[in-house]
């Protein structure tokens, strides 16, 4: 894949960002863990595996392709150089049968497109950016900071695509021309140069393919013939030397627009993987994860064991009523033998997700309680999690997916229950889950638990055989 380096920076750098969720504890533990599976099989813990080690234990939805509107961008650069190409040939070629087709026209022109490829190039080494004008209006740049070293050059691509296929465009209208119209071609400069000095300017261009096409390197006959002024009829030179020029305007035109134009795409396509790698070695995350893998964890051995030790449970949120929700949905392996007596009837269904169960199956889950809760004017699912393990930010991506496919006025509860149904949640246990609703910043999930009661009771349908699952 040629953008393989910068989809793995820009993977990296959203797992960093996921990261900061995460305690520097955990954090150490898994990635040394990692680091100490990798010496065990005898390879190199590089981003790739780390990457893919991550995934295995936290699934990712997919996320949106950053390169798509770049694709896009080049696409357009490339159709706008096929027409801008056709059309720049039509405009040097115009031969209306009385004035001749100034070869300094072309070559004046052609000059003008190498001039272009080079500022290209080099406002991309050196991360000039004259065409963020451009990214602003067509919103081509990326939210995500690890892309925007990587603009100039990727702009930089697209540029030369473009200029490419002008190029292409301007030759085969050259050979299109060439066949259906008498072209007359001359040379001409108000400049007091004679004919010596312009023949060797032609000669020294046609070098590069002088033994490969010796057709297309004029001649000094040829030059001296074909020279022409303001008062000159078109009775003083030869008609049939006038269309002898086409081979070498095509092979100039070949040569130093097109030529310089594949060379250096093929430069603007290797530069931002190149680039991509290096802004990779030097993130701040690879650092961080790097002393992570490096440094062991250490234990103490203080005999002081502070698991029993409350932590601070001062949090803005409050426990909320258990709603009389239509949907129950079990998270990371909670058993249907676990729930209290409060969560176990009364709902259309009692779906599983979460855990070990594939992403796919997670947004099966999605869907079919989303056409239940569509159908209920009251709108509200209750998720029971395990009281003693942390909320995940699978649990978190999993609630703003919820979020694009529920109503948007379904109420959300979160049940954490303990391990035995009968077993009161900890308050240091509850007040981790609290914090959580928070950070969601949405008003509409919230934390309950079966101690706590409803302010309306709630009523237990009974239910055909076999509805639930």
């Amino acid at each position: 894949m040629p953008d393989s380096a910068i989809r793995r920076l820009l993977e990296f750098d959203r797992q960093v960002q996921r990261d900061s969720d995460q305690s520097p504890a955990f954090l150490h533990r898994r990635d040394r863990r990692f680091a100490l599976d990798c010496r065990a099989r005898g390879v190199s813990p590089g981003a790739d595996l780390w990457l893919e080690h991550v995934r295995r234990l936290r699934p990712q939805a997919p996320a949106k392709d950053p390169l798509k509107q770049w694709r896009h961008l080049t696409t357009g650069f490339a159709l706008a150089g096929l027409i801008f190409g056709v059309m720049a040939m039509l405009g040097l070629l115009f031969y209306d049968g009385g004035q001749r087709i100034n070869l300094t026209v072309i070559l004046a022109f052609v000059l003008l497109q190498c001039i272009l490829a080079v500022i290209t190039t080099v406002q991309a080494f050196a991360g000039w950016q004259p065409w963020h004008w451009l990214l602003r209006k067509f919103s081509t740049a990326s939210h995500s900071g690890a892309l925007r070293p990587l603009q100039p050059m990727l702009m930089a691509r697209a540029a030369h695509t473009g200029g490419l296929m002008f190029g292409v465009a301007g030759l085969l209208t050259l050979l299109v021309l060439v066949v259906i119209q008498d072209l007359a071609f001359g040379w001409s400069t108000t400049l007091n140069t004679g004919s010596d000095s312009y023949y060797s300017l032609l000669a020294t261009l046609a070098t590069p393919w002088q033994n490969l096409w010796p057709a297309a390197v004029p001649d000094r006959e040829l030059v001296d013939a074909t020279r022409f002024f303001r008062s000159e009829s078109d009775g003083a030179a030869d008609p049939a030397l006038w269309g002898r020029w086409w081979p070498f305007v095509a092979m100039v035109w070949t040569t130093y627009v097109i030529l310089p134009r594949l060379v250096l795409l093929a430069v603007a396509a290797i530069h931002p993987g190149l680039r991509a790698r290096r802004e990779l070695a030097r993130h701040p995350g690879m650092i961080a994860l790097q002393y992570r893998m490096e440094t062991p964890t250490l234990d103490t051995g203080n005999r002081h064991n502070d698991a029993a030790d409350q932590p601070d449970i001062n949090t803005p949120g409050q426990l909320h009523p258990l709603p009389a929700a239509q949907v129950l949905i079990r998270w990371a392996g909670v058993v249907e033998s676990e729930l209290p007596d409060t969560l176990s009837a009364g709902y259309r269904d009692i779906l599983a997700a979460g855990g070990n169960v594939s992403l796919e199956h997670d947004h099966r889950v999605l869907d079919k309680a989303g056409q239940v809760l569509a159908a209920s004017t009251n709108p509200a699912a209750v998720i029971v999690t395990h009281s003693w393990e942390p909320p995940t930010g699978e649990l978190a991506d999993f609630l703003s997916a919820a979020r694009n496919v529920w109503p948007s006025a379904t109420l959300v509860a979160l049940v954490p229950v303990a391990t035995q149904p009968e077993q009161r949640t900890p308050d240091h246990q509850l007040s981790q889950w609290l914090r959580f609703a928070d950070r969601c910043g949405d008003s509409q999930i919230v934390v309950s638990t079966p101690d706590v009661a409803s302010p309306q009771p709630r009523i237990h349908r009974a239910l055909p055989d076999g509805y639930r699952q």
